[in-house]
């Protein structure tokens, strides 16, 4: 089963037009629409077309003096899609081991590492095991409502991360 899903994301991922969009890769919108069109596949998660809240996979949010930690636990053979962040900040790969579409190249991740991301960024990620994925970011008000949070620090569609980024 592991490795059926894991070709199944590999041979969407490699087939893909490789064409960067303004500020983030026009391949893992590719794979989002693959996701949405077939979401009763085993093992996707989240479709990169809301917010990620699914039993499936466990969100956890922290909050220290103006920040904000979203912690997601994948389990393996699980992919998800998420949405374009609208700010740099460092996320952490604590546990396991990922595969991630970052602009278009597929880079395995093995924990314990940490990556800045840009904004605009968008990823498709591919638990090979039982992983731990942590996104730290800004929270200059201090807030811990995680639906404004979440419209500050991400975006959904391009448009709207254009209107916020321009």
């Amino acid at each position: 089963m592991e490795q059926r899903i894991y070709l199944q994301y590999r041979l969407i991922t490699q087939n893909l037009n490789l064409m960067k969009l303004k500020k983030h890769n026009k391949q893992t919108y590719e794979i989002q629409d693959y996701l949405v069109k077939n979401n009763n596949l085993v093992g996707f998660c989240g479709d990169g077309t809301k917010i990620i809240d699914t039993p499936e996979l466990e969100i956890k949010h922290s909050f220290a003096d103006q920040v904000y930690i979203r912690q997601m636990t994948m389990l393996p053979n699980q992919v998800v899609v998420g949405a374009i962040h609208n700010h740099e900040h460092v996320w952490f790969l604590i546990k396991g081991k990922v595969s991630i579409n970052d602009n278009g190249v597929i880079i395995d991740h093995i924990a314990p590492c940490y990556m800045v991301s840009q904004p605009g960024s968008k990823r498709a990620i591919y638990a090979h095991e039982h992983s731990i994925f942590v996104n730290i970011h800004k929270n200059p008000s201090n807030t811990k409502d995680i639906s404004k949070l979440e419209k500050e620090i991400v975006s959904i569609t391009e448009e709207d991360f254009n209107k916020k980024n321009n």
